[in-house]
């Protein structure tokens, strides 16, 4: 099951290159109504989309902005904490990672999924991801990863939170909601030696919320990993029913 390629730049380049900045630090001639806020995300995304660091010739690249607009925005994103700066590479910050922990996709759902995917993962070794339908900037629509953890598939098919799955994929069917009972199966259809196992997770009135999926090396039983996912899935609802509690719940003054 292959993660939607995600290389398009969020806003097309200027023609003949970088020909100054116009109010908000957006480059002349750009459509109306792009400013500070619209290129401060950009340079973001493309940070995200770098996955490490990078420098302000790749950003302004990526972006299409002038060099000298990147810059003034990277230093004020330093300055708030959404971006570090090592020597002469950005990377995405702490303070940006932490405002990102507090959405939540359905009420309770990652508190509620915590331990049934590790739980998932420690059963049958698989790649386990959760994931919810969501519009991207690009008017495209793919079951972005929410949590997830690690498997065996690691070297293979990397997850992480943030990755998002084609909707014709086996968790992207699942969340949609399969024609049929039981699991969703990918054997090999999209990716060679990697299976996979999905089923919607639903919320204790019925409603599908999230897909819950194990990807596997090639081999192991479909019917064995269907299985384990569909109890994962299960403990994931019962937990929506029982209003589980993330960090917010804990203590006064243990957190800051």
């Amino acid at each position: 099951m292959a993660a939607s390629a995600r290389s398009r730049s969020s806003h097309p380049s200027s023609a003949g290159g970088a020909r100054g900045s116009g109010p908000g630090g957006a480059p002349a001639g750009a459509p109306r109504g792009r400013g500070v806020l619209e290129g401060a995300f950009a340079v973001l995304e493309a940070l995200r989309r770098q996955g490490d660091e990078a420098g302000v010739t790749e950003l302004a690249l990526a972006c299409g902005v002038p060099k000298a607009t990147v810059h003034r925005l990277l230093d004020q994103l330093v300055a708030l904490g959404a971006v570090e700066r090592h020597g002469a590479r950005y990377r995405l910050g702490a303070q940006l990672y932490r405002i990102g922990q507090a959405w939540q996709p359905h009420p309770g759902l990652r508190a509620a999924a915590r331990l049934p995917l590790h739980r998932l993962r420690a059963a049958t070794g698989a790649s386990v991801v959760l994931t919810v339908l969501h519009d991207t900037a690009l008017d495209d629509t793919v079951a972005l990863t929410v949590s997830s953890v690690p498997g065996a598939l690691e070297p293979v098919l990397p997850v992480r939170n943030g990755t998002g799955f084609r909707l014709d994929t086996a968790v992207g069917r699942a969340l949609r909601g399969p024609r049929r009972s039981g699991a969703v199966l990918d054997r090999e259809d999209v990716m060679a030696g990697v299976c996979c196992a999905a089923l919607p997770v639903r919320s204790p009135n019925g409603a599908v919320v999230a897909a819950l999926a194990a990807l596997v090396p090639a081999g192991q039983s479909p019917a064995r990993l269907a299985h384990a996912v569909a109890e994962a899935g299960a403990a994931v609802t019962r937990g929506l029913g029982r209003g589980v509690r993330g960090p917010s719940g804990l203590p006064p003054g243990l957190l800051r």
